[in-house]
């Protein structure tokens, strides 16, 4: 039976991995090495800001292993989502990595970069003709939405990694992409049917968290015309079929049904066998093609700059009365910001209280204070920077200097750990479409750009 074998390095690119779980995966053989570069998870600030949530130094250390491993046993390196959100200045940062890490180890390849940041007329023109649609409830696409954001992405499936593969390249980096896409579009391209591909990239994408115990780590994956199999290549971790099923969880909102570029892979009918203590193999998944093809779009606008402060306190007669307590010092500096001329429509002020609903806010169902002490982390959103600064220093006076009932303390409630104790964070950025655009092709959004390295 023709099988194809494919090697995730990590979970993302830069979260690192054992260098002999690398080798150990080459020893098994591979057809491909390949890892998910980024997500957005860690939120919008990383594509607005256009820079990566993974260390660079990390980045390089995992892209150089990389590197020397595919073009040592002549199979393609595929990464998609390059830089952690998949725009242009983060597909440009790694790329630069490649081409540096190339002249250090004196490596030669064709390079193929999959661009995914999307042209804003083009987004215009894809509203203007009734392409685009909203996904839930978020409100329909404008013009205005699409002028404001400083970043747009478009999520890209298999198809244009499968055309820089059949145009000869040896390392492809793309944009955004779905996550599970490089690993389906390699074992496709290999004549593997959708189905068993698209589960493999999902087994795939988080490298090797479909293990036990949990870690960044290599997953080898086997694929065949009937289904696929799973080993991580660590002898520390292994695959077990609750491991396994307890992955098709993950960041889906259906445990059976994944949505993807170009159909719905289901998990419905899925059958786990426990080949050995450590090796699965899954049989049973169906792939049904969309009746039209859509690629999501992912964007970033700017939404004020942010400043931080962080103070605790362990006064019990403080903590005692903590939300009174808090409730006068967002009074105070409501008062006090006017005075100097920011208004409250101008800003926010949040302060979490750590050891008492910091996690959850007002859903926390717990209200009793069972600690000693509690943390504090005062957050101010404002139009400027300079009114950040501004509301965060009275936030902070306050909540060092107002008075309470009992009160013996007269110097300051709050140790604060870092000095400054303010802290200016920059810009906020905020997720402005989630929506879905249908192209005229499953490669037209994304232009490849080919260089010989």
């Amino acid at each position: 039976m023709r099988e194809m074998r494919l090697l995730s390095t990590s979970g993302i690119l830069g979260y690192g991995f054992p260098e002999e779980s690398l080798k150990a995966g080459l020893a098994r053989g591979v057809d491909m090495i390949g890892v998910d570069g980024g997500s957005s998870d860690p939120g919008p600030y990383y594509l607005g800001s256009g820079t990566p949530f993974a260390s660079p130094m990390a980045i390089r250390r995992d892209l150089r292993l990389m590197l020397r491993a595919a073009l040592a046993a002549r199979v393609p390196l595929v990464i998609g989502t390059c830089g952690g959100a998949g725009g242009e200045p983060h597909l440009a940062l790694v790329a630069q990595m490649v081409r540096e890490i190339a002249r250090e180890e004196g490596l030669h390849f064709k390079l193929a970069l999959i661009h995914a940041e999307q042209d804003k007329a083009t987004i215009k023109r894809h509203i203007a003709e009734g392409r685009v649609r909203r996904l839930g409830q978020l409100p329909e696409l404008d013009e205005a939405m699409v002028d404001r954001a400083e970043r747009i992405v478009g999520m890209m499936g298999p198809e244009p990694y499968m055309r820089a593969l059949d145009a000869g390249a040896q390392v492809v980096l793309g944009g955004r992409s779905s996550d599970p896409a490089p690993f389906a579009a390699v074992a496709m391209r290999g004549q593997m049917p959708p189905a068993p591909a698209w589960y493999a990239g999902k087994m795939l994408e988080c490298g090797a968290t479909p293990s036990i115990p949990k870690g960044h780590d290599c997953l080898h994956v086997t694929i065949d015309e009937e289904g696929v199999t799973c080993e991580p290549t660590n002898p520390a971790r292994r695959c077990t079929p609750l491991s396994i099923a307890n992955h098709s969880l993950h960041e889906n909102s259906s445990p059976i049904h994944h949505v993807e570029p170009g159909g719905l892979l289901d998990t419905s009918e899925c059958r786990f066998e426990a080949l050995s203590d450590r090796r699965v193999r899954i049989t049973g998944m169906r792939w049904t093609p969309a009746e039209r093809y859509t690629v999501k779009l992912e964007a970033a606008e700017p939404v004020g700059h942010r400043a931080i402060s962080i103070c605790g306190t362990r006064d019990p007669l403080l903590i005692g009365r903590i939300d009174t307590f808090l409730d006068e010092v967002r009074g105070a500096v409501r008062t006090k910001a006017a005075d100097f001329g920011v208004p409250p429509e101008d800003y926010s002020l949040i302060i979490r209280s750590y050891g008492h609903d910091g996690v959850m806010a007002e859903r926390e169902p717990v209200h009793e204070i069972r600690g000693h002490e509690l943390g504090f982390l005062i957050d101010v959103v404002a139009r400027t920077p300079e009114q950040a600064g501004a509301v965060l220093a009275m936030a902070r006076t306050n909540m060092l200097h107002t008075d309470f009932p009992g009160r013996l303390c007269r110097e300051g409630n709050m140790a604060f750990p870092f000095s400054p104790s303010d802290i200016p964070v920059g810009t906020v950025y905020r997720f402005s479409m989630q929506h879905v655009t249908q192209p005229d092709d499953p490669c037209a959004m994304f232009p490849i750009e080919y260089e010989t390295v």
